[in-house]
């Protein structure tokens, strides 16, 4: 691990990020090991949220699948890397309410919650295996939402 991975590692413990993704994936009764860079993994992630491959809080990759998914993924975990400097920056947990106004923003231009999202074009978008999609009326996004249900 290089110093800023040893930094970040400590940082998101401190900042609590790290924390409160390992309280989620106890609640999710995943098992825990060490993954590169001063990550570590929840695998086995029994709760139905968020809908994704793969999430991170803090330091923690959290997914469904086993360790041998992430291990067959470099460029997803090098995206979920991307999100805990994420976390290392804004000092923690207020990045999740800034997510889902990233999220919300992004919906609303394209219909898809991360083509917009800030927090995911910085992760790079194609590493955390999402399509970019074109902005739209919002009224469209309505009309495809509605139209759905």
């Amino acid at each position: 691990m290089t110093v800023w991975q040893t930094l970040k590692l400590v940082g998101n413990v401190i900042n609590l990020s790290t924390v409160a993704g390992a309280l989620v994936g106890l609640i999710g009764r995943a098992r825990f090991s060490r993954g590169p860079r001063g990550l570590f993994y929840a695998t086995g992630y029994k709760l139905r949220f968020p809908v994704a491959g793969a999430f991170t809080i803090g330091n923690l990759v959290l997914t469904k699948h086993d360790r041998a998914y992430l291990d067959a993924r470099p460029i997803l975990v090098r995206h979920e890397e991307r999100h805990s400097w994420q976390y290392f920056c804004l000092v923690g947990l207020p990045l999740l309410p800034l997510y889902c106004v990233g999220a919300a923003w992004s919906w609303l231009r394209t219909g898809c919650p991360a083509s917009r999202n800030p927090f995911e074009r910085l992760a790079d978008l194609a590493d955390g295996n999402y399509v970019e999609h074109p902005v739209q009326p919002f009224g469209r996004t309505l009309q495809q939402t509605f139209r759905r249900r």
